[in-house]
């Protein structure tokens, strides 16, 4: 019994990485996350060799592969995000050393049950997956010692992955030098991927579940462990609506027990954005509450935004902030002092030039009363813009 049997008949190396996944996810857990890492690498390259319609980035790593553009958009957000987060998995566990845990094992072949839907739905020629198809987790709960890898093997099988990095590129360098079977391969690959598309797909990829798995990672890595009842859905009340009361999706506490941020977790389609007043309403309980305003950070899975409403407007991040790193934004909100009060060294600026001096004022308003974290200054040819 497997979840993946589609993928035997075409694609059988993606076939054997994704079931050894799925044996591995409820006895060893760093070998699950491997093996998952393995079968997207493989279907990836896969793709990049055989899909005339992706563009090979600068390098032919897996990370590269997976958010080179062309790829991007043609597996679509919720499969990328999904690839994403297995690839991510599989770095901490094997590089990192980091310990995998059962969860995150068993997340990681649900996951990749759905970008090998995706994969086989885009590119086999032959039969491809029924949209209805879905994921029997009764397959994993089997267990068989003898089905344990060690670490060291682990690692000398992901060695064997990032020894043939570089082999793609040297295939498709030249398309003059491409032999009549990969040509023949590619131009039904084509065939098959535009034949895909012309058809809606209506598989659920339970983009919510990849979304709190991939937040949940981003968080862990941040030093965040996320083992207290008070760490999710934690309650809030005094809230504008009917009931009163709210759930905040993630709180991260300080030592002292108070409030350092909060993150407002959005449906993987919707722009991360639409979670910005919501995450402010709990702002304004839990600072009522615990007399501290927690930064808030928003995010749908694959786009993070993080907002200190006390001073700046939102902006987009690339993961969560650390403790000690909250701990300082939130100290720093009591001991600035604000640029308006300090003197100008005219030795550099302003002593013959007054005009650089209202320059400066105006970038310090622009910073202060507008709360903006950058500026541009455009000012003519020996004005002084350097100064010294």
């Amino acid at each position: 019994m497997t979840n993946f049997t589609f993928l035997a008949a075409e694609f059988p190396a993606v076939h054997e990485a994704a079931v050894e996944a799925e044996r591995q996810a409820s006895v060893s857990p760093t070998a699950a996350a491997f093996f998952a890492g393995k079968a997207v690498e493989i279907a990836v390259k896969w793709a990049f060799r055989a899909d005339p319609n992706l563009k090979l980035p600068y390098q032919d790593n897996i990370a590269a592969l997976l958010h080179e553009p062309s790829f991007r958009r043609a597996a679509g957000e919720a499969v990328f995000a999904k690839a994403k987060y297995i690839n991510s998995l599989r770095n901490r566990a094997v590089h990192e050393e980091k310990k995998t845990s059962p969860g995150d094992a068993v997340g990681a072949v649900k996951e990749l049950f759905h970008v090998c839907f995706w994969f086989a739905r885009t590119y086999a020629r032959k039969g491809k997956p029924a949209d209805g198809l879905v994921f029997d987790p009764a397959v994993l709960s089997r267990r068989d010692d003898v089905l344990k890898r060690t670490f060291d093997y682990v690692k000398a099988q992901q060695a064997e992955l990032e020894a043939k990095n570089g082999e793609l590129a040297r295939l498709l360098a030249d398309q003059k030098t491409l032999d009549d079977e990969l040509k023949q391969l590619r131009a039904q690959v084509a065939a098959a991927r535009k034949a895909a598309e012309a058809q809606p797909d209506a598989h659920n990829y339970n983009e919510a579940e990849t979304r709190d798995r991939y937040i949940d990672l981003l968080l862990r890595e941040a030093g965040w462990t996320l083992d207290k009842p008070d760490d999710l859905e934690f309650r809030v009340e005094r809230m504008p609506n009917n009931e009163g009361v709210g759930f905040v999706d993630y709180v991260l506490w300080g030592a002292d027990g108070k409030p350092l941020g909060i993150v407002e977790a959005k449906r993987t389609r919707k722009d991360a954005r639409q979670g910005q007043q919501q995450a402010k309403l709990y702002a304004d309980c839990l600072e009522a509450r615990y007399g501290q305003r927690p930064v808030i950070f928003y995010s749908n899975g694959y786009e993070h935004w993080i907002w200190d409403d006390t001073r700046y407007p939102p902006r987009q991040i690339g993961g969560f902030y650390k403790r000690d790193e909250l701990e300082l934004l939130i100290q720093r909100r009591a001991g600035r002092k604000t640029l308006a009060e300090t003197r100008i060294n005219t030795a550099i600026a302003g002593h013959k030039r007054p005009y650089q001096q209202r320059a400066i004022r105006s970038i310090v308003k622009h910073f202060e009363q507008d709360g903006e974290r950058k500026a541009l200054l455009v000012m003519a040819t020996g004005s002084g813009k350097r100064g010294r």
